[in-house]
């Protein structure tokens, strides 16, 4: 391993680990019917298995920014490796509902610190000009482990055991284990601070109150008592949390971040966009399999979506190489509006619709998705500075699993919404022409999110950017992080 340079085996280390995590998203709930099935479990039980990973991770994302800088981010990416194989390994032998949940929780500990811990690492290695090369590395497995969860985890459930959905993390978890422990360097940061206590306590219960009502209101609807009074608790003690970090010397996560004006937008719209993104990424299974649709297998459905994690792969290294000579406004700008446009496509599509048709616009969202990736993992952090960045891949990956639940919350309630206004459902036998409909207004809904991503994308300035676009100030000819609001 000598002769590979050190950022490219953080890199290679960190894929490991994020597939496992973003796969881990999607490959449960093709097996949900079996779950309820074999475990002689109720809906709302089997729901837990998702529900509690989802509050799990949002629990332990705020976290981890200070534990990789106060006891090092090999150590700390080390531990959330052993923790998330280890509780896989538990998910494949449990033995009833309860502990099958509980295993989750466990897996959502080590899947809430690999993200930011694994992000923070890669883009120190990363110099500021060759961090879209860095964020490269993350679209492979960003796109492709949740593409590939639907395939997977169909043809595991389909012709072999469920259990095979959470066995199949152990080879690559320990793979990623041995090869962190052998080539990682460990990396503290100088002065971590000491562990914010109250903003630990305030940011677990907000995330995780705001975490549980989105992950309810896609059964519930948004307007279910439960699902307010969870929101509001949630929005709340977040708002709370905030005050209070912007009041204290040594904050967890540090608020004062968002005064830098390129971090503050990127994830701004990112939390827009996901939500969009991953709101169509569950319309369109849930139309493929449906009876009343198209009546697909799980197989069948994983391997029509699965062309937007090509389109992905195949437009990755082009992404990159446009962003330093683009810029990522108009990238990002074109990204989204290529991604809306794809979105409004599905509200055409209905049960006589070539499949052929279905995957070519799939194909095409990918590689659109590939320019907002780049733009949104390069930009954002381009003008943090090595001692911020544990904390800063917090708030970044808390946005972006906050967005992507609203949006699939917000998605499952507007097709709730419209298939009780239709009178039909997704049942066999029901009205499938109300049902296609239903899906069709839902997917509009969803490019209406991007397309107003598309518009916030207008408020990134490239001139913000220009230390990660290979841009030098006049001052000293060397790269320089433009930070604005300082």
């Amino acid at each position: 391993m000598g002769r590979i340079e050190y950022k490219w085996i953080v890199g290679i280390v960190f894929v490991f680990g994020l597939f496992m995590d973003l796969l881990d998203m999607t490959i449960v709930n093709v097996a949900i019917p079996d779950l309820a099935r074999e475990l002689d479990a109720t809906t709302t039980q089997v729901q837990w298995v998702v529900t509690g990973y989802l509050l799990s991770l949002a629990v332990f994302i705020p976290v981890s920014g200070w534990l990789g800088d106060r006891f090092g981010t090999k150590k700390i990416f080390m531990l959330a490796l052993f923790l998330f194989t280890s509780a896989s390994l538990l998910c494949g032998l449990a033995w009833s509902i309860e502990s099958l949940i509980a295993f989750r929780v466990l897996q959502g500990v080590g899947g809430g610190m690999l993200t930011p811990v694994g992000t923070a690492m890669l883009f120190r290695a990363f110099p500021p000009h060759e961090r879209a090369k860095g964020a490269a590395i993350l679209m492979i497995p960003m796109v492709v482990a949740p593409a590939s969860g639907p395939v997977l985890g169909g043809y595991l459930v389909e012709f072999h055991d469920w259990r095979w959905i959470f066995l199949i993390n152990i080879p690559v978890g320990v793979l990623g284990f041995v090869f962190a422990g052998l080539f990682l360097k460990e990396e503290t940061q100088p002065n971590p601070g000491r562990l914010d206590v109250p903003g630990l306590l305030l940011a677990s219960t907000g995330l995780a109150a705001l975490m549980y009502a989105l992950a309810e209101a896609g059964d519930r609807g948004l307007d279910d008592p439960r699902v307010l009074a969870f929101g509001l608790v949630g929005a709340s003690v977040l708002i709370i949390f905030t005050i209070v970090e912007l009041r204290t010397s040594e904050p967890m996560i540090d608020m004062r971040l968002f005064k830098n004006r390129l971090f503050a937008t990127a994830n701004g719209v990112q939390l827009i966009a996901f939500g969009g993104l991953m709101g169509g990424l569950f319309l369109l299974p849930l139309m493929l399999q449906s009876p009343a649709t198209r009546g697909l297998g799980a197989f069948d459905s994983g391997l029509a979506t699965f062309p937007q994690a090509l389109g992905v792969v195949m437009m990755v290294q082009i992404s990159s190489r446009l962003y330093p000579r683009i810029g990522p406004r108009r990238l990002l700008g074109l990204g989204l509006v290529g991604v809306t446009a794809t979105t409004f496509a599905f509200a055409f599509v209905d049960v006589g619709t070539d499949i052929w048709w279905i995957r070519g616009i799939m194909f095409a969202r990918g590689s659109f998705f590939s320019f907002i990736l780049i733009c949104l993992q390069t930009a954002t952090f381009a003008t943090i500075s090595p001692t911020d960045m544990g904390r800063a891949s917090a708030i970044s990956s808390a946005g972006r699993q906050v967005g992507a639940s609203l949006g699939v919350a917000l998605l499952a309630t507007v097709l709730t919404n419209r298939l009780s206004a239709n009178d039909t459902s997704l049942l066999p036998g029901a009205d499938s022409a109300g049902a296609v409909d239903a899906f069709h207004e839902a997917f509009i809904v969803a490019g209406v999110l991007t397309a107003i991503g598309a518009v916030a994308a207008l408020l990134i300035s490239d001139k913000d950017a220009a230390v990660s676009m290979g841009r030098v100030t006049e001052s000293d000819g060397m790269p320089s992080p433009v930070v604005a609001g300082h």
